[in-house]
């Protein structure tokens, strides 16, 4: 492996790592994690990471697969995660979630971080995938968002597909509250599409920013073969919409299959 590279602006802090990870560990046991497939990843960076995006207000589904990351590869690995200008706002989250390896979302802090070398896991769904109400909660949902295919595209990296299942069994989502969102002109004020309703313990029935208790559902999350999109269609292919919504189809419809294979494994939502 490589040495790593700080990406431009670099926070990331792998002796803060080291002592969060047991922390991390224990959360993340919560959910009876399984992370299959790193014999899968290319040995080092760059790559792009894209996952489906699952558990609400309280997403676990980035613990889950960072601690099993640092039990496989280490902390010095540089692997960053996009985050939500909204949550990395949050008074005290912000430079915490830097040292961590957060960028927060947008083409030149996501491009900066590929070009230096490092790893990036991106979330394309984002608020409306992770708030997809509890029947579609085996459905890959981007919502059309098609910035991480030109990412890749324009900066040659392979695509690792992250497909994870149980993450949407940790609460009940009733309704993702678009309209509503709309109406209190949330996306203008801060960049968020959803007002969701949600059930879970403790207080049952509450708005998707009050947190809720998450149930122990186990969540698996496999990690696919390197798709190598800039190497079959070239960086320039980035500013051509065509080329760009085949890529996305193919990639929704490839992790699509892979999350139908592992839904078919659980007996019984939540229990697996």
């Amino acid at each position: 492996m490589t040495a790593p590279v700080a990406a431009p602006g670099d926070l990331r802090d792998p002796a803060f790592l080291r002592k969060v990870h047991p922390v991390l560990e224990r959360y993340a046991s919560w959910f009876r994690p399984e992370v299959r497939g790193f014999d899968r990843l290319p040995p080092h960076g760059p790559f792009l990471v894209v996952g489906n995006h699952s558990g609400g207000q309280m997403p676990p589904d980035l613990p889950v697969l960072l601690t099993a990351w640092w039990r496989a590869r280490g902390e010095e690995e540089p692997v960053y995660a996009l985050f939500h200008s909204f949550f990395l706002g949050l008074p005290g989250v912000g430079p915490v979630m830097a040292r961590a390896g957060a960028v927060e979302a947008g083409p030149a802090a996501a491009e900066a971080v590929l070009r230096s070398g490092g790893i990036l896991i991106d979330f394309p769904g984002g608020d409306h995938e992770v708030f997809r109400p509890w029947w579609e909660r085996n459905r890959i949902e981007f919502g059309g968002r098609l910035g991480f295919v030109r990412l890749a595209l324009r900066t040659g990296v392979p695509v690792v597909p992250a497909v994870s299942v149980g993450g949407q069994e940790t609460l009940v989502v009733l309704a993702r509250g678009e309209r509503l969102a709309r109406h209190l002109r949330l996306d203008r004020l801060f960049r968020i599409k959803v007002m969701p309703l949600v059930a879970g313990p403790p207080f049952g029935l509450v708005p998707g920013g009050i947190p809720t208790f998450p149930l122990p559902a186990k969540i698996t999350v496999e990690l696919g073969a390197p798709i190598d999109l800039a190497g079959r269609f070239g960086p320039d292919a980035a500013d051509d919409d065509e080329v760009v919504r085949a890529c996305y189809d193919e990639l929704v419809s490839t992790m699509q299959a892979t999350l139908d294979r592992l839904a078919g494994e659980r007996r019984f939502p939540v229990l697996g």
